[in-house]
């Protein structure tokens, strides 16, 4: 084992730490702290704070010049009541790691441990522990940090833990990993009048629903041809909980999402020009915006060859995927900036869904993924002498 009996309970107290007081996204300010404090004890060549808000860096360095590799994980939880039975279960209402950001971090805090008694032999770790990725704006706010500029990785890898996959085993696609998503409200505003005499203002009912169904069929236009697109409805309001008003308002809110860049533009394009049409045909006034926004994250042939080798040095089980994965993560920024890869770490057959209210990182992973991340920096910088 590469982490011995001590140095693994060390890293399942700290999880199950980090799993009582989780914090949502740009929120994670005591999370961030007890990370660094954490950090503290392994002698960090150099321990960045506050990047893009609460992120944090702890930085190691080898004896000469070489490639800078990072290892990211995210701090921020789920704003989900968890209804797990553990004794480390959650102490905040209504707020719980249930998405594995708890093990992602004890994972990247194992290699703090290791990088304490053997450096690399040269260039430089970056122990990235990012803000908001639940959000899609924290990847993007700690690269756009001025304190970043100085930690600019060659390559950057990450990984997710995947319920429905056998533990301990991996996914990896190169190419296309997880898919663009955006989130896109809409408002369409009339006049409201006494239910008695609808014809004397304006509604948006039958906008909003020509609008719903609109979103449903357009992943069929045929602008598409076979590239992947989807669009989910997944929130609307109309008018007032009151019997005597015909409504003046409603609000639709939707998820785009495709498997890459191209395509969402495509999606947000012929979003927008159906709100327009449909609105202007009903006499509304219309408004939209995105929030959650998140690019495709795109394997790196190079990145994507290095965790391969690290698979088959440590003689872990490959699955091979056909297909990126549908949830979106910011970490296809860091593509922007680096050689970047991202794999999936299976977490159970049998364990319940990323965000679901009994979701529980198992700690047995700790290992696997510490030893993973562990062999990737080795084959790229080398063991210290």
């Amino acid at each position: 084992m590469l982490l011995d009996n001590d140095t693994h309970a060390k890293l399942v107290s700290l999880r199950q730490e980090l799993h009582r007081h989780p914090e949502l996204s740009g929120c994670e300010q005591k999370t961030s702290d007890r990370i660094a404090a954490f950090l503290e004890d392994y002698t960090p060549d150099e321990l960045h704070r506050n990047l893009g808000g609460y992120g944090l860096a702890a930085v190691y360095k080898g004896k000469s010049p070489g490639p800078c590799v990072l290892i990211r994980c995210e701090l921020d939880a789920l704003p989900i009541e968890e209804l797990g039975t553990a004794p480390y279960r959650s102490e905040i209402p209504g707020k719980g790691h249930l998405c594995g950001h708890d093990g992602h971090m004890t994972i990247v805090a194992g290699l703090a441990m290791l990088l304490q008694r053997t450096r690399p032999a040269r260039g430089r770790v970056i122990l990235l522990f990012q803000p908001a990725e639940e959000t899609g704006a924290g990847a993007k706010a700690v690269i756009e940090d001025p304190a970043f500029a100085i930690l600019k990785p060659d390559y950057a890898f990450a990984l997710h833990n995947l319920p429905g996959m056998a533990l301990h085993h991996v996914g990896l696609k190169p190419g296309a990993f997880n898919c663009a998503s955006q989130g896109l409200w809409i408002t369409l505003n009339g006049k409201t009048s006494h239910a008695s005499n609808p014809e004397d203002g304006r509604s948006p009912a039958l906008a909003m629903c020509e609008l719903i169904t609109a979103f449903a069929q357009l992943p069929q236009d045929r602008d598409f041809d076979r590239e992947f697109a989807l669009v989910t409805v997944v929130h609307a309001r109309l008018g007032e909980e009151a019997f005597g008003i015909a409504p003046g308002f409603a609000k639709l809110m939707v998820t785009l999402r495709s498997e890459n860049d191209q395509v969402m533009g495509l999606l947000q394009e012929k979003s927008e020009e159906l709100v327009k049409q449909i609105g202007q045909r009903h006499n509304l006034e219309t408004a939209l915006g995105y929030e959650d926004i998140f690019t495709a994250s795109t394997n790196n042939p190079d990145a994507s060859e290095q965790l391969l080798k690290a698979f088959k040095a440590e003689e872990i089980t490959l699955h091979t995927m056909t297909a990126p994965m549908r949830w979106s993560e910011d970490f296809g920024q860091f593509g922007h900036i680096s050689k970047s890869a991202m794999f999936t770490l299976g977490s159970g057959l049998s364990q319940p869904q990323l965000h679901n209210p009994d979701f529980d990182f198992p700690d047995d992973l700790i290992e696997t993924g510490t030893r993973i991340f562990h062999r990737v920096i080795r084959n790229i910088l080398g063991p210290s002498n």
